[in-house]
């Protein structure tokens, strides 16, 4: 049996939210277009796609934003801009950024900046890895929360401190806000208040959000102009956004409610968790509605506990899993969304002990 037919059998799945097939997706979006009265945009031109840009914005508290259909896209553009206008000096990235880990070397092979990396792989920055650099710098990204060491946050007052010393030296602050919504939790304070500070942020509407895919960059306004012009350029100018818009509209109010409750579920999974030496968690105390998993077992016997799990018990636990640092080691992302907030507690602790076992077993 293949792992899709596996996990279209489990009734317990930890990970995420709850996944919607196309029929069901494209039916809840016709659904709320009817309800709506909702129509396409043209290249952009539209009430739907403006208002929800406007709403981006306010919630970030910039004055203006601008959909684009990949965070990739968005990233590298508003960097490569701020280096543009800096005299093309070096743009500073922590060793776990999205740009150096999943973006195959773009920056370097397209010509859009030079990167210097900066702080500890396995932890967030502080105001002295930024702080210490003595180069003269185009801009500063940093990620919010930091996905690749388990959603950690920078301490807030390193965090104000690194926006001082940018705002100090001139230098252009982007935010990695792929997942800032679920930020706020963690740091216990608006979003506004987060991206304060930013001269520019980035953030996704598919990742916690749930919608299709598609992201919005937000900043100043002659900034975004400038941004949605190079989008064009750079083939981005999608003729009809709508569908990614309205994947995402539909459901952003009730996604954003739902982030504090995510995130005490998150403590609750930790809680339990914690009575399991076996299974070690990272951070040592949730900052964001993820953690990391590291299991005694290779990444191989992991899958096999997985699919052990699934084919007799209907538990899913993890959707990908790496290679851990140490030999015979592995570790998995758990992203806390309607999978686990529906789950009955009893089936929450059922699962981890069972997977506890298998990995003392497995071990």
């Amino acid at each position: 049996m293949s792992d899709t037919d596996l996990l279209s059998r489990c009734t317990t799945v930890l990970p995420g939210h709850r996944a919607r097939t196309p029929a069901e997706m494209f039916a809840a979006m016709a659904a709320w277009c009817e309800a709506n009265g909702i129509v396409h945009d043209t290249y952009g031109d539209g009430a739907l796609i403006q208002r929800f840009e406007a709403r981006v914005a306010e919630l970030l508290g910039m004055e203006d934003a601008v959909f684009c259909i990949s965070g990739t896209m968005a990233q590298a553009t508003a960097l490569r801009l701020a280096a543009d206008a800096r005299g093309r000096a070096p743009v500073v990235l922590h060793p776990t950024a999205h740009v150096f880990v999943h973006e195959r070397s773009n920056f370097q092979l397209l010509g859009h900046f030079d990167a210097l990396r900066a702080g500890d792989p396995h932890r967030p920055w502080s105001a002295a890895d930024i702080g210490g650099i003595p180069d003269r710098l185009a801009a500063v990204a940093l990620e919010i929360p930091m996905r690749e060491i388990g959603g950690q946050l920078s301490p807030w007052e390193d965090l104000e401190a690194i926006k001082a010393h940018c705002r100090a030296r001139g230098i252009h602050l982007h935010m990695d806000g792929a997942r800032v919504w679920e930020a706020a939790a963690g740091y216990g304070r608006p979003v506004a208040e987060i991206a304060a500070g930013f001269d520019t942020v980035y953030t996704s509407l598919y990742k916690g959000i749930g919608g299709l895919g598609g992201a919005m960059l937000a900043g100043r306004r002659d900034v975004i102009a400038e941004a949605a012009e190079w989008f064009k350029r750079l083939g981005g100018n999608v003729f009809q956004r709508s569908p990614y818009v309205v994947a995402a509209a539909m459901q952003f109010e009730q996604r954003l409610a739902a982030m504090p409750a995510c995130f005490a579920r998150t403590l609750f999974l930790y809680d339990v968790l914690r009575d399991y030496p076996e299974l070690r968690v990272n951070p040592a105390r949730p900052q964001a509605n993820m953690l990391h998993v590291h299991l005694p077992v290779g990444r191989e016997r992991a899958l096999e506990i997985r699919r052990e799990l699934a084919r007799d018990h209907g538990i899913w636990i993890f959707n990908r899993i790496s290679h851990g640092v140490l030999p015979d080691t592995a570790f998995f992302e758990l992203y806390v969304g309607d999978n686990l907030l529906d789950a009955p507690d009893g089936r929450v602790r059922e699962a981890v002990a069972l997977l506890a076992d298998a990995v003392r077993r497995g071990a």
